[in-house]
């Protein structure tokens, strides 16, 4: 028996399988979740070869796949309608997306952001999450109560330096979050929020001083380590399995300890 056992959703943000929602697939399938996963369309395909392949590391054959760019309103609304149309309702969703032009993820760069890059980093990184939860709701797709949980970082709450407009970013999703579990909270849909380490992705590569963040959490942490993917996606199945159905709103750290710390 899993914690996940006859649990259903949909995980957006599955890139390689160096993803952060890769990991957290792993951990969901591992528990008995049903998943289902969107890409991101491009002309080529190779957005959706990639993530397939990715999705088929984790012994998933023929999965559920649809394209979707969350910054459309009409390829969230095909997505959802979708879901609804095959399987009626889902227990959870998995947001893991988030987008900054890395030409202002450089260090010192941010008081250079510009209207644009800030508008699309707090579209595609906070207003996806909301927009999703109004899809959730309108739909009635978890009509007896289920799990949304978004992916943070420590910007969002300190300067991460070079982080730079993806914090603004993060801080949004977190209140976001906080705001939507306050509003789905009487329909029993709970909403968190995971704020893991950092940890060695495609968007990860793209943030200036990244290295020195790796280096800086393995002196400084309390555990005096980096995390893992892993234990990123063992948090996510505590939050969309039943043994969490009293917890929402909440902001949770997997990071090895390197948020208590001071100096």
């Amino acid at each position: 028996m899993g914690l996940l056992d006859g649990k259903r959703g949909i995980v957006f943000g599955i890139a390689n399988d160096r993803s952060y929602a890769w990991f957290i697939t792993q951990e969901l399938v591992a528990h008995g979740a049903q998943c289902c996963f969107t890409h991101l369309p491009d002309d080529k395909g190779k957005m959706e070869r990639r993530c397939r392949q990715a999705i088929e590391e984790l012994g998933i054959t023929d999965p559920w796949l649809m394209p979707c760019d969350a910054t459309k309103d009409e390829d969230l609304d095909a997505v959802f309608a979708k879901l609804k149309q095959d399987f009626g309702s889902i227990d959870f969703v998995i947001h893991s997306i988030a987008f900054a032009d890395r030409q202002f993820l450089q260090l010192d760069y941010f008081h250079k952001t510009t209207r644009q890059a800030w508008t699309q980093a707090l579209d595609v990184s906070a207003y996806t999450l909301l927009a999703m939860g109004q899809r959730v709701a309108n739909l009635e797709l978890m009509p007896k109560g289920g799990s949304m949980l978004a992916m943070s970082y420590y910007g969002g709450e300190k300067v991460c330096p070079g982080y730079n407009v993806m914090g603004i970013a993060k801080a949004a999703l977190e209140h976001t979050a906080r705001y939507l579990a306050y509003e789905l909270g009487k329909k029993a849909i709970r909403v968190n929020t995971i704020s893991g380490g950092p940890l060695r992705t495609l968007a990860a590569s793209a943030v200036g001083g990244i290295s020195e963040m790796f280096e800086h959490m393995e002196r400084k942490s309390a555990m005096r380590r980096n995390i893992t993917g892993e234990e990123v996606g063992r948090t996510a199945v505590y939050l969309v399995s039943d043994l969490s159905t009293g917890v929402t709103g909440e902001n949770i750290h997997v990071d090895a300890g390197f948020s208590i710390v001071g100096l």
